[in-house]
């Protein structure tokens, strides 16, 4: 394949994950409730599974453009701002693992047939967690449009 091609569908596999990923964060923000039924219990676990496979997808993606498939590591890491994007992306995965493991552990109450037990201090919680999170994401592309820019380097 032409490396144009190359470079367009890791690019393309790059945007879709991130879409995912805010995807994802906001749906889990819609669907969380105190004592959730079963069905959106499992929606949640769901969710984040997408989540999780995006995020994977995405740094994986993001790996790829700077090493082989984008403007070269040298244009990325000399830009303080891509350090700053790559810094928010791994606050915000940080702050993913509290709802992830508390979603994993509904999957236990759920097997047995039970509902997890969500009281409105846990939703209150993770709902501050997950507003982070989309608040961190929706400042990742920004970032990323004014490194493409050259913003960041010196005399920009």
């Amino acid at each position: 394949m032409p490396q144009a091609f190359n470079n367009a569908f890791v690019g393309y596999i790059h945007y879709l994950s991130f879409m995912v990923c805010f995807a994802a964060l906001v749906l889990e923000r819609r669907l969380l409730r105190e004592n959730p039924n079963r069905g959106e219990a499992i929606a949640m676990v769901i969710t984040d599974v997408f989540y999780g496979i995006a995020g994977l997808a995405l740094l994986t993606s993001g790996i790829l453009r700077v090493l082989y498939f984008g403007q070269g590591s040298d244009f990325y890491t000399a830009n303080p701002l891509f350090w700053l994007k790559v810094g928010l992306f791994v606050f915000v995965g940080a702050l993913s693992l509290y709802p992830t493991i508390t979603y994993i552990l509904w999957v236990i109450p759920l097997r047995k047939g039970e509902l997890p037990l969500v009281p409105k201090g846990l939703v209150v919680r993770l709902g501050w967690i997950l507003n982070f999170e989309i608040a961190g994401f929706a400042a990742i592309p920004l970032l990323a449009t004014c490194m493409a820019r050259g913003i960041g380097l010196g005399g920009s």
